[in-house]
């Protein structure tokens, strides 16, 4: 088991060279090659010293993420921590790359710790719906102090090495190779006689307002309760002698790992990965990108261009005018700004992007050299069309043709082009170069290699790229309609858009729907109904409520009305009193009595809806499995990420009592709460969604 742990000699310090690439995960082999390299060093006549260096991209990038889900094997990282630790030996962590998790334990189990500049660590373990638990929450305080470590473990966030060095988790800054490092500080520790320094042997840090942390905490989470409990771990820290802390830390981490939420973020964690895995595309390159052009400068438009530009690549953008290029130009610096205020570009970077890397054009003609054109204009198909017209003509031979449409058929944009094959869509959100989805809209003739393509640019662009298929509203903004249907039927029926808000927002999503439909525009919605009710497609109970709203201009937050009144800013949501009079008016022209909703009543049937919905997705292979639907709520919708995503949800709640409840809404409804014949087929089976995830 040591051959993932080298063992050398330099004078009297024994070095452990972790060699498990690509990024020294803590697995078994590794586990147990410290322990038996530990034994080796403290068997080794004249060896005073032990330094840890991690070869190749990092020291310990955390867990072994192919281990999770089965049986753990000893050692136990808890237990090699407290062996290292616990040695007469010297021994010091020399640290690049990212330390995380449990390899900043390790490191935390050391004596001493040195890393270089470009060093990150963190304790992400939050995000897996698990607390630190390998002694994190009782040794990071004592070097921290409690608020400090708390912030650490409750974000989950990398810390820079600077920063770490600050709050006293790193000792050493130092420029260099970790290895000469480690060897050079090693030998000084030891030239000046310093002491072992075992952080469990630090005095506890001072205490703070426990539950006061615990429920502000919990509540910043919406609903996410390993930071909060995170809290109470710490509290162990302080109040309890260094053993007995591990054990309540120890307790707490497996009472978690029973919860649904570490199962729905696990969930996530793995579908993430999976979701651009796709087996149609082994063995098909995808077509160079170094050149795109952007048609439309408007807010998505400049954002595609925005996210393009901060990904390397040459942007051409297309205006109309002169005036309304300038127009984008200003939206794309803004842009750029913040991204040079958040460190994520230099000022060099920042400058070269606008003077050199971004061009606007005001002609078709100057897009002849892209590699990829993508359109962000008007959501009309005739406006589209003339766009594609123009692409196909100008574009040369190979290049991409791309829409950026939310609902329109590609199909048919595709088939006014002489080149089916290289047309795609490419759905990104608002605001494009911040929202992580792209929905890769794959056309009933699009190439193999143009489809690689797509997800190598999504890659490229830092997204998560989900495979859709054609259909009004493809994946996200198909199940979107629905369960907003959902919502504004429950409207009709009684409850009102507040409750329905407080309801789902208590569920853990950011914001409810209505308060999400104020923030997207009124405007939207309201030429989506003005198109389906055009095509036939009107609900049989038609409110009016919405778009009464729109008509007299109220078109929500950047009118400063819609469902709530913004008089007092954007984040002071106060109910608009002139929308329960419309709605009554909408009760009163159906003749619907309104009836009380409790909020596990909104849930269940909001939930249901998107449930439903998202298993006819599924079962018609707009998306190809479950997972692709989570992932695209999850990343596209705002979806509680503990929940796991609509489909872990109902697996996690149970298919059968939810089909249930399906059948008994569709006796009111039967149209509209048809059950998905995927839904009914898993249930008959005995079977369940994440089944299907599995068989790839």
């Amino acid at each position: 088991m040591s051959d993932k742990i080298a063992y050398s000699r330099q004078g009297d310090i024994a070095v452990l060279t972790v060699q498990n690439p690509p990024v020294n995960a803590l697995s078994h082999a590794v586990r147990q090659g410290l322990w038996d390299r530990m034994d080796q060093a403290e068997a080794d006549a004249g060896v005073r010293a032990v330094l840890i260096v991690g070869e190749g991209r990092a020291f310990f990038a955390g867990a072994d993420i192919t281990e999770f889900g089965k049986p753990p094997l000893e050692p136990h990282l808890p237990d090699l921590i407290n062996r290292i630790e616990a040695s007469p030996l010297l021994v010091v962590a020399s640290m690049h790359g990212v330390s995380l998790g449990g390899g900043l334990e390790v490191a935390l189990g050391c004596h001493n710790r040195i890393a270089v500049p470009s060093a990150k660590v963190g304790l992400p373990e939050v995000h897996l719906g698990l607390i630190p638990g390998a002694g994190g929450t009782q040794r990071l305080p004592r070097l921290t102090g409690v608020e400090p470590a708390l912030d650490v473990m409750t974000t989950g966030r990398h810390i820079g090495a600077d920063k770490a060095h600050a709050l006293g988790i790193i000792d050493v800054v130092q420029d260099g190779d970790p290895m000469e490092n480690g060897l050079a500080y090693v030998q000084k520790l030891l030239a000046e006689g310093a002491a072992r320094s075992p952080v469990s042997e630090m005095d506890p840090p001072a205490p703070i307002d426990w539950d006061s942390a615990f429920d502000a905490i919990l509540a910043r989470g919406r609903g996410q309760i390993s930071p909060a409990w995170c809290v109470r771990a710490v509290q162990a820290s302080v109040e309890k002698p260094f053993a007995e802390g591990l054990k309540a830390e120890r307790q707490i981490f497996y009472d978690l790992m029973q919860t649904d939420q570490r199962k729905g973020m696990i969930h996530a964690f793995f579908s993430e990965r999976a979701v651009s895995n796709l087996p149609e595309l082994k063995g098909v390159d995808p077509r160079p990108v170094q050149h795109i052009g952007v048609i439309g400068g408007g807010t998505m438009g400049a954002g595609i261009a925005t996210a393009a530009l901060l990904a390397g690549l040459r942007v051409h953008l297309l205006e109309m005018s002169a005036q309304a290029g300038e127009a984008a130009r200003g939206r794309i610096a803004g842009n750029l700004a913040g991204a040079l205020k958040r460190g994520k570009i230099s000022a060099d970077q920042h400058d070269a992007i606008l003077t050199q890397a971004l061009q606007i054009v005001t002609s078709y003609d100057t897009l002849s050299d892209v590699d990829l054109a993508v359109e962000a204009v008007f959501e009309d198909m005739e406006v589209k069309k003339q766009v594609f017209a123009e692409l196909d003509r100008v574009c040369k031979p190979g290049a991409i043709l791309a829409s950026n449409t939310s609902y329109l058929d590609i199909d048919a944009i595709a088939a006014t082009t002489s080149r089916p094959g290289d047309v795609l869509g490419l759905h990104f959100f608002s605001p494009a170069h911040v929202m992580k989805l792209l929905e890769v809209v794959v056309g009933a003739e699009t190439a193999p290699d143009v489809v690689a393509t797509g997800f190598a640019l999504g890659k490229m662009l830092g997204k998560i790229s989900v495979r859709a298929g054609v259909c009004d509203g493809f994946i996200g903004n198909r199940i979107l309609a629905t369960y907003r249907t959902a919502a504004d039927q429950m409207i009709l029926d009684g409850a009102s858009p507040y409750d329905i808000d407080a309801a789902l927002e208590a569920f853990g999503f950011a914001m409810g729907p209505f308060a999400v439909a104020d923030l997207a525009g009124l405007d939207i919605g309201w030429a989506v109904r003005k198109r389906k009710r055009a095509e036939g497609q009107a609900p049989k109970r038609d409110a009016t409520y919405a778009d009464t709203l729109c008509e007299q201009g109220h078109f929500g937050q950047k009118t400063g009305k819609g469902y709530y009144d913004y008089a007092a800013g954007p984040k002071a949501r106060v109910p608009n009193p002139d929308v329960t009079p419309m709605i009554e008016a909408d009760h009163a022209r159906l003749g619907i009595t309104p009836r009380l909703f409790t909020r596990e009543e909104i849930v269940r049937r909001y939930m249901a809806a998107m449930v439903n919905e998202s298993a006819k997705v599924v079962g018609e292979g707009i998306a190809r499995r479950p997972l692709d639907v989570d992932m695209t709520l999850l990343f596209g919708y705002g979806f509680p990420r503990y929940h796991g995503g609509p489909l872990k949800w109902a697996d996690i709640v149970g298919l059968e009592a939810l089909l249930k409840d399906i059948k008994s809404y569709a006796i009111e409804d039967a149209d509209f709460w048809a059950p998905a014949p995927l839904l009914e087929q898993l249930v008959a089976d005995g079977k369940t969604f994440d089944d299907l995830n599995k068989k790839g």
